[in-house]
């Protein structure tokens, strides 16, 4: 097998990234879209050249799917996760996997029953200097990891939230700035810090009084090695300032990743602002070599499209690793850590106590998370 039949589910900005990344790679051959909306799926398919579709079992069928993206609300990505499974299609998923562990479960659930990979988008463990704080922890350079952070400050105004339907509701987008916007930060957490053993957190919605879900969190967190963590997220800081993780060593040592700067990154309503850089870095005999870093990683960034790049790399590895059998780089049970941080925060804030790891689902969708309103829950 050298190429896969490959297609997309959610004709939004984010999949035309997937879309761009689909019709370029050499493991791919892009063949068709399917989206709720039959005008608007028919000019992303003319846009790319693909077949559109209004029905995702009809799309598997009629072309031979054998690989698909989901780029729908993250509500909606069991219900096509599930489907394409069950007909033997390989499952890319946009982040979050899932907007609770409920539906985490039934896609990787459906998928281990069916036979198929699953993926998950986190193109960020693909920036050099993620990667580069990851091999210094493998490498002991640390010591083992005592104290790990992520801090995302970042701006959403009224125009962002009124720029898709289901933006700032739970029943369209599961959760605010925890479901959204942090899961990149979150998932780079637990793949620097290890599993989690317990979080205690709060979440808010501090000043956009015109959505439902929360704009900004706070949690601390103990991991299952001892170590302990923090978590800062917020969507309420204009203009957007940054996103960083931290990781700090039982012999004193720091290192850290400002993964995202000067603006959040939006799909297809913005570009990466400033370069991804390692802006901490005390490793004995390493720090002379930070600024030399610094220079290659933006030398890169103003070479490339860098939002099209990492999609690209991601999605390429994805496909290589179908062909060959085995899990893809960020495989779907990683996308389920991150959900159980997110879950774990909300519950916390509804039980008024830390959350024990691991967690399990909640059969009582409306509510089950603690994140949901009188209109959601009536």
């Amino acid at each position: 097998m050298t190429k896969l039949r490959t297609a997309i589910v959610g004709c939004g900005k984010v999949g035309h990234l997937h879309a761009r990344a689909l019709s370029k790679s050499p493991e791919s051959v892009f063949v068709a879209v399917c989206g709720r909306d039959l005008k608007r799926t028919q000019q992303f398919a003319a846009t790319h050249k693909v077949k559109p579709y209004c029905d995702v079992e009809e799309m598997i069928l009629k072309e031979g799917v054998q690989a698909l993206a989901i780029c729908t609300p993250h509500p909606l990505h069991a219900f096509h996760a599930v489907r394409a499974a069950k007909a033997g299609v390989h499952l890319l998923i946009e982040k979050p996997l899932a907007s609770s562990l409920a539906d985490c479960d039934a896609i990787l659930d459906t998928a281990k029953a069916h036979g198929v990979k699953v993926g998950m988008i986190s193109q960020r463990r693909f920036y050099a200097p993620c990667a580069r704080v990851k091999k210094a922890i493998e490498d002991g350079k640390l010591g083992r990891p005592i104290l790990g952070s992520v801090t995302m400050y970042g701006w959403r105004d009224e125009a962002y939230y009124r720029s898709d339907p289901w933006r700032g509701s739970w029943r369209g987008e599961g959760g605010g700035v925890l479901v959204n916007q942090a899961p990149h930060q979150l998932d780079l957490l637990h793949w620097y810090m290890g599993e989690v053993e317990e979080l205690f957190g709060f979440w808010a919605n501090l000043n956009h009084p015109y959505i439902e879900v929360e704009d900004t969190a706070v949690a601390v967190l103990r991991f299952k090695n001892g170590a302990l963590g923090n978590i800062m997220v917020s969507n309420s800081q204009n203009p957007a300032l940054y996103g960083r993780v931290y990781v700090h060593g039982s012999n004193g040592a720091s290192i850290g990743v400002q993964c995202d700067g000067g603006a959040m990154f939006i799909a297809g309503m913005s570009n990466m602002a400033e370069p991804p850089i390692n802006d901490l870095w005390t490793i004995p005999g390493e720090a002379e070599l930070l600024k030399k870093w610094q220079k290659e990683d933006t030398d890169l960034f103003l070479s490339i499209n860098p939002i099209d790049y990492y999609y690209e790399l991601q999605i390429s590895d994805f496909l290589k690793a179908v062909m060959a059998g085995r899990d893809s780089s960020i495989p779907g049970v990683e996308g389920r850590k991150t959900a159980e941080i997110f879950e774990a925060l909300y519950r916390s804030q509804r039980e008024q106590k830390p959350i024990k790891f691991p967690l399990a689902a909640e059969s009582d969708r409306n509510g089950s998370q603690g994140r949901c309103t009188a209109a959601w829950c009536s």
